[in-house]
């Protein structure tokens, strides 16, 4: 035991005595002499050529990823520079930025078409903003006599990409809510506002004119034309219900009078057609009536003018041998007729008149007489 301990102890003592000598031959290979540990190296090749520069390429790359001294904006978007809080006068276009990391920033803004649905409550939950689609509740106007219409419509617009830096500078990243949507809904209620209820719907035409109107007026009448509107379009007029039933009895009351004049006039022109067609009967008959009186009158202008050529062609000479030549068929028939009676009228104006008195009856009817 007492040897083991004796051991421990001159081997203690032998490596103090070492670690002496090779402090005094430290100290004198530095020119100043002491007893001063020297500091470890440090190895800046990472343990070999190659791989110090991957080690590097490695660090430089997380160091870009950390602070992200880039942004790359889409098409359809600009980018709006801000340096130190202030924003550029010009937004960055489509493209790879490079920009200082912690005292640059860019925010990016869309300049893609968005739409304003003013709906019903129904039709209220379609459309998110990320879509580009923004809904809101149609618009509630009073008409001239104090009734609440709704008015249903879709705006679209777009950021004006020239301007845009300098819209976003002035009305801030909510541009919209404070230039198209309060425009909008004082328009229409200006425009609205001065009819009354019943004629909206026959005014529509007009009304969707006048909306369009004033909105691209108001808007682009702001500094720096602010947005580009694409349409406006307006789509539901949305009456009282009392005031749809009246319009609709005026309606139903309007046709009920079309339908009774298209009556009359189904009436008026089958009377008509009757009557034309009655004229033309009448017509027919008057043109046959008038047919038959012409051939009559021809025909006895004929006979007349025959007779007056007859007359004029009978001479007294003429009528003498007439008279002979019946007298001689006279003479004939006496020859084989004795019984025959002949009247001879005076002056021979008239021709004679044979009776033939062979026959019984005729003998017996002339000797009554």
């Amino acid at each position: 035991m007492a040897s083991d301990m004796n051991d421990y102890f001159n081997k203690k003592k032998s490596q103090g005595e070492g670690f002496e000598k090779k402090s005094s031959g430290t100290g004198g290979a530095g020119g100043g002499g002491g007893n001063m540990p020297q500091m470890p190296k440090i190895d800046f090749n990472f343990g070999g050529g190659k791989a110090g520069i991957t080690y590097f390429l490695i660090a430089i790359v997380l160091v870009l990823v950390l602070a992200k001294p880039f942004t790359i904006i889409e098409e359809g978007e600009r980018g709006i520079l801000s340096t130190n809080g202030k924003y550029s006068d010009q937004a960055l276009l489509p493209g790879l930025h490079f920009i200082m990391p912690v005292i640059q920033k860019v925010y990016i803004v869309d300049t893609k078409v968005r739409i304003i649905n003013y709906a019903s409550s129904i039709e209220a939950g379609g459309g998110s903003a990320s879509s580009g689609i923004n809904a809101k509740p149609a618009i509630t106007v009073l008409d001239k006599r104090g009734l609440p219409v709704a008015i249903e419509l879709t705006v679209q617009y777009r950021l004006n990409a020239q301007y845009a830096a300098q819209t976003i500078s002035n009305w801030g990243f909510s541009w919209e809510d404070k230039i198209i949507n309060p425009v909008v809904r004082d328009i229409v209620r200006n425009v609205v506002g001065k009819y009354d209820a019943e004629v909206l719907p026959q005014m529509r035409d007009n009304i969707a004119a006048d909306i369009e109107t004033g909105i691209r007026k108001s808007v682009v009448g702001l500094e720096n034309a602010p947005a580009d509107l694409q349409s406006i379009q307006l789509r539901e007029i949305v009456l009282p219900p009392k005031v749809k039933e009246q319009i609709e009895n005026v309606q139903i009351a309007k046709q009920q009078v079309q339908r009774a004049e298209q009556e009359v006039q189904r009436a008026e022109q089958e009377a008509l057609r009757r009557a034309a067609e009655s004229r033309g009967i009448a017509e027919k008959a008057r043109i046959e009536a008038q047919g038959l009186a012409d051939a009559v009158t021809i025909e006895a202008e004929a006979k007349a003018k025959a007779n007056y050529l007859i007359s004029k062609s009978l001479t007294p000479d003429l009528l003498k041998l007439e008279q002979i030549q019946i007298q001689g068929k006279f003479n004939e028939a006496l020859r084989e007729n004795k019984d025959a009676k002949i009247f001879l009228t005076p002056g021979g104006s008239t021709p004679n008149i044979w009776v033939d008195m062979k026959d019984a009856k005729q003998r017996t009817s002339t000797a009554a007489e």
